[in-house]
């Protein structure tokens, strides 16, 4: 279930006055967000890899942020390996720093995020870009019921210079524009730093990316695990770093753009292999005993080998979505489908080792009687031709049915170990 309400905060913190957003708030007095562990009910999040120049101003707009609102929080910051102040200025504002020596964004908001004790964890840049002071809005929006809440710069608003013409005109609509396309996702904004979950929301989503594009494989496990997803605006504005930003145009575009295509196996395989095979066999049938002739059009050998492209290019995108879609559910847990369970119980590697074997070997004694026609009675070689075409590609379909099934059979051996393993955990736990 997804909702796009947006809210409308200004960067000074205090919330516009709109009557919608009024209605949709949660009231809650100073002093009652809290837990009744004394554990922090909100955390927020700081990636940081040398961020001096503009650290402090995030950590003293967080703290008033929690200070206005009554809130118990902490400050979590996820160091790269800064070799600034930064983490001095983090420690003597009261932060929390943990320690990432891996390098990238994802692993700094991992760490960060794991070691985060709060009920709600919001997290943002630590160069000012995005104004920390309206936390309000996010808590609000996890209040009401949502489980992962985006911020949304272009409802919001992006000041002069606060985002490259390349990133705001092209880079950014395009990549939302992928993304919505392949996952169906309401999502404006895919690629806004500002965002907030719930905790339990943060072990569902269970991103593994360590480079930017960890922003993109959130918002993807959260549709996979069905999550309640919001957008909020946010305005963005100019950050106050003394250097280039960590961002990467071309090469974090694409690290973005290659993961959002390879965890659509449906669109990027499956659907076009099945429309390629259905028309490569359809072509096969029709073209099978030789030439024909529709409306005062011939199609002849071309056009056979033209179908036997479709049927072979068809068949392995087939196979391989199938492959990319158990090797999605090793990687990440919550992407198993209807698709998993009913490979794992239909002894798949048997019907396609068989299923393929059959083919392979029918197409093989097909072709050598063929070859023994041609040497014995030296008839003429083209009126075969079609039918060789045929013989071949239901050859090579066997031999592709077989070899994928033992890599797939290996594949869901390590998801059944794999969920074995966590079975024995959670029972031990």
């Amino acid at each position: 279930m997804h909702s796009t309400n947006l809210y409308h905060p200004d960067h000074s913190g205090n919330l516009l006055r709109s009557p919608k957003y009024i209605q949709e708030q949660v009231t809650l007095p100073p002093g009652d967000i809290t837990t009744a562990d004394h554990r922090p009910f909100v955390s927020a999040i700081i990636p940081c890899l040398n961020e001096e120049m503009t650290l402090a101003i995030c950590i003293n707009k967080i703290m008033a942020a929690f200070e206005r609102r009554g809130i118990r929080g902490e400050v979590v910051v996820g160091d790269n390996g800064s070799t600034d102040k930064s983490v001095e200025i983090a420690t003597s504002l009261g932060a929390r720093v943990i320690h990432q020596p891996v390098k990238g964004y994802g692993a700094a908001i991992s760490a960060a995020a794991q070691a985060a004790q709060g009920k709600y964890l919001i997290m943002a840049d630590a160069d000012d870009s995005y104004d920390w002071s309206q936390i309000d809005i996010f808590v609000d929006a996890l209040e009401n019921g949502a489980d992962f809440v985006m911020g949304n710069r272009f409802a919001g608003g992006i000041e002069p210079g606060a985002m490259p013409p390349l990133h705001r005109y092209l880079g950014n609509p395009l990549l939302s524009g992928i993304a919505r396309l392949l996952y169906h996702s309401p999502i404006r904004d895919f690629h806004c730093g500002m965002r907030a979950f719930t905790r339990e929301a943060f072990q569902k989503i269970s991103a593994h990316a360590t480079g930017m594009e960890f922003a993109s494989e959130m918002i993807i496990n959260a549709h996979r695990a069905d999550l309640t997803i919001r957008e909020v605006p946010i305005k963005l504005y100019p950050d106050k770093r003394n250097r280039p930003p960590h961002l990467r145009s071309f090469r974090d575009g694409w690290r973005h753009l290659r993961l959002l295509i390879a965890h659509a196996p449906d669109k990027l395989y499956l659907i076009p292999g099945f429309t390629l095979l259905l028309l490569g066999t359809i072509g096969l049938a029709l073209l099978a005993a030789g030439p024909i002739e529709i409306n005062g059009h011939y199609f002849g050998i071309h056009f056979v080998a033209l179908a036997t492209m479709s049927t072979l290019i068809g068949l392995i995108s087939i196979l391989l979505g199938v492959l990319a879609k158990v090797a999605i559910a090793i990687y990440q847990p919550v992407a198993q489908s209807r698709m998993i369970c009913w490979l794992r119980r239909a002894h798949t590697l048997e019907w396609l080792v068989f299923g393929g074997s059959a083919l392979a070997v029918s197409g093989f004694f097909a072709d050598l009687l063929l070859a023994f026609q041609w040497l014995f009675t030296q008839g003429s070689m083209e009126q075969s031709v079609h039918v060789v075409f045929i013989i071949s590609t239901v050859c090579i379909a066997g031999v592709l049915m077989v070899l994928a099934g033992f890599v797939l059979q290996l594949l869901l051996d390590i998801l059944n170990r794999l969920d074995s393993n966590s079975s024995t955990k959670g029972s031990a736990v």
